[in-house]
């Protein structure tokens, strides 16, 4: 009975858990899109790609990307329900853009070298990468636009930011990140500026308003001190 009523307690306080049902909608659509989309797709590149080198080293912090956005997301999972919910509707907005531009917009890039000029566990570990991550359905880049969201909700947060070198550790770990998906060729300079975008519009809608309330309040509540200071009476 005292397990039944500790597992009724538990989804009680964490009945949010709902959102990660969007795993079912994600991973299907994706895998059909992976296995799919091989061949007839608009290549995706611009004349700066190939300027940029091939850096196998950029495999460690392309790697921690997975670990990064599942830390942030337990964090606010656990510490704040209001963040949590706004980071999902975020992060799940802009995968479900990227799907449907992907089914509509058949797209990959042609960047990945066919020779390595090095060959060390780096260079392997890139190998693995690419024998399990196809180069297709890349625009625009989700690598970089979950980590600008993790950096987004991270800087929103009331709590984190009283704790700066968690702020800046993220941030530079996510700058890491997107450098990563060139360096490995990954993804297209396009992918990362179509990242960016996205996540710049659905700031605008997700997070501004909320910001300028908030902003809006405290003014409010700060007018209200600086009146009752000087008419205490009133």
């Amino acid at each position: 009975m005292k397990r039944r009523e500790r597992f009724a307690e538990w989804i009680g306080k964490y009945k949010h858990s709902w959102v990660f049902l969007y795993i079912f909608i994600y991973m299907p659509w994706f895998l059909y899109l992976e296995k799919h989309v091989t061949t007839d797709y608009h290549v995706i590149e611009i004349r700066l790609d190939h300027y940029i080198p091939f850096i196998e080293y950029f495999i460690i912090p392309y790697l921690m990307w997975f670990a990064f956005i599942a830390v942030v997301f337990l964090y606010f999972f656990f510490t704040d329900v209001p963040g949590f919910y706004r980071m999902a509707k975020f992060m799940f907005t802009g995968m479900t853009v990227f799907l449907i531009i992907s089914t509509v917009f058949p797209n990959g890039q042609d960047l990945r070298p066919v020779v390595f000029e090095r060959d060390n566990i780096f260079v392997d570990a890139v190998r693995m990468l690419y024998r399990a991550d196809t180069c297709t359905n890349i625009f625009p880049s989700l690598h970089v636009f979950n980590s600008l969201s993790a950096c987004i909700a991270i800087h929103e947060s009331s709590a984190l930011k009283k704790r700066p070198g968690i702020c800046w550790g993220a941030y530079v770990l996510a700058g890491m990140i997107i450098l990563a998906t060139v360096f490995l060729k990954q993804h297209s300079m396009l992918d990362v500026l179509g990242a960016f975008f996205m996540a710049y519009a659905l700031y605008l809608i997700i997070y501004a308003p909320e910001r300028r309330k908030s902003l809006e309040k405290r003014g409010a509540v700060r007018y209200a001190k600086q009146k009752h200071a000087l008419f205490p009476n009133k």
